[in-house]
């Protein structure tokens, strides 16, 4: 193969339109760099909001998760005496409330640190209900083993130095001051207590007690009453309720929320009473029965900047394809080093979406990010086009990529059905456009053959 015959093959390459392609394709590749590149910034910032979070609500109150309260008896597991001069073990027995309700307000603010907001609480609850007289008939332990002079009422809590002010216990009409932690059986949870000697005879306890504390991000209750309701209201006006149960009743406006829980016994999956010994998993089990309620941001940029990243090869490809759509029809070449150029402009739409939203927020930094990249495609395209109409209509198709976006985005139950049909109406475009290209006229060129002189 000579020089001549060398050319032609590498002519023949560079105007062949499935070569051409193959390094798109090569290209879409290339560009998934920058991009991982990216999600590491993502979860990076997202990171460092979590730390923000973390020293903000380390000092004004954690997410609060309320149980209780509840009656708690210690007992013998074995009798003592000059056989068996071994200390007995201790163990505990745990009484719930037959009825429990809290009513609450939460005032919710928000805190800064650098450029995050936390939100955080102030939560004033007024907690009553009552109790039936602990039973141990349905358990084999003597009735001299019962420690009746060391029960308690026990309120457990996420985090007790958010308490601002001391509660009160009012137990049948008779004032009785909380302290400090869980008490013995608290398994070094933190909370309150308050001891019950000489005040557990009688049938029934009705119990009230008042308490206030700061919390954040999220509010959640145990269902520890036999009945239990729970009605809470504040001024945030983006709630999202969580847990094992949904309220009841709720109303969400601009100016707050209102909820009502009602959780039946029946609905719980754990019993009324236990002894410590009897299920080691319970207290996995109890935290596993929570609901309340979440103060979120209405947009959280950073799922969304998670969730945009996730398109960026079908925006890449599309992108790329009305660009070789146009080399076809219009009889232009575009070289691959302005693919690229485009290509890595489209990338860099995630990390403005993402550095803007810090600031302003999502919809604001989406707009600005989605104005910018769009208007610098258009004009470089104008001039690797040639032509301006060419180049509004890669910017159109730009533009119509981020509108599908911010459309797939919103509708998030709806994303599979809305991307299945906007590819197919994508394919049936290309098809539609290119039904009369003649392909193989595109790249029919011979080789010549090379010219021999015969010399007789």
């Amino acid at each position: 193969m000579n020089d001549f015959q060398r050319n032609h093959i590498v002519e023949i390459l560079r105007n062949s339109h499935f070569v051409k392609v193959v390094l798109i394709g090569f290209l879409v590749l290339l560009l998934q760099i920058p991009i991982a590149k990216i999600k590491d910034v993502i979860k990076e910032r997202e990171q460092t909001r979590e730390k923000a979070i973390s020293e903000v609500t380390s000092k004004w109150g954690k997410s609060q998760l309320l149980s209780g309260p509840s009656i708690i008896v210690p007992y013998m597991n074995r009798s003592y005496s000059s056989r068996n001069p071994e200390p007995p073990n201790i163990g505990y027995a745990t009484f719930l409330p037959e009825s429990l309700k809290i009513s609450g307000k939460l005032d919710s603010q928000l805190l800064y640190r650098g450029i995050y907001k936390i939100p955080v609480y102030t939560m004033l609850l007024d907690i009553s209900g009552s109790f039936e007289a602990p039973d141990f008939s349905e358990w084999a332990i003597d009735v001299n083993n019962i420690l009746w002079d060391r029960a308690y009422l026990s309120f457990i809590l996420t985090d007790s130095w958010a308490i601002t002010k001391s509660p009160t216990l009012l137990w049948n009409d008779r004032k009785l001051n909380f302290l400090p932690d869980a008490g013995e059986f608290g398994n070094n949870r933190q909370g309150v207590n308050v001891k019950l000697k000489d005040y557990l005879d009688g049938k029934e306890f009705n119990f009230s007690f008042s308490i206030e504390l700061n919390g954040s991000v999220s509010a959640f209750f145990i269902p520890f009453g036999r009945d239990t309701e729970v009605q809470l209201s504040s001024n945030w006006a983006s709630p999202s309720f969580q847990g094992t149960c949904l309220p009841a009743n709720r109303t969400v406006s601009s100016e707050g929320f209102a909820a009502t829980w009602n959780v039946p016994f029946l609905s719980r999956n754990f019993p009324q009473k236990w002894l410590s010994s009897s299920n080691s998993n319970m207290d996995k089990v109890i935290e596993s029965s929570g609901f309340g309620v979440e103060m979120i941001s209405p947009v959280d940029h950073y799922t969304m900047s998670q969730r945009s990243v996730k398109y960026q090869i079908l925006f890449l490809v599309l992108t790329f394809a009305t660009l070789w759509l146009i080399e076809i029809l219009a009889k232009i070449r575009v070289h691959p080093i302005q693919y690229l150029f485009i290509g890595m402009g489209m990338c860099m739409f995630y990390l403005l979406e993402l550095s803007l939203a810090e600031h302003l927020g999502f919809i604001q930094a989406y707009s600005i990010a989605c104005a910018a990249i769009v208007i610098l495609v258009t004009a470089y395209s104008a001039a690797v086009l040639k032509a301006r109409k060419r180049a509004v209509i890669v910017g159109g198709v730009v533009t119509l990529l981020y509108i599908y976006l911010y459309v797939l985005l919103m509708i998030e139950d709806y994303a599979l059905l809305s991307g299945s049909i906007g590819l197919f109406v994508v394919l049936s475009a290309i098809m539609f456009l290119t039904r009369k290209v003649d392909w193989y006229s595109l790249t029919d060129t011979v080789i010549p053959k090379t010219e021999t002189s015969n010399k007789e």
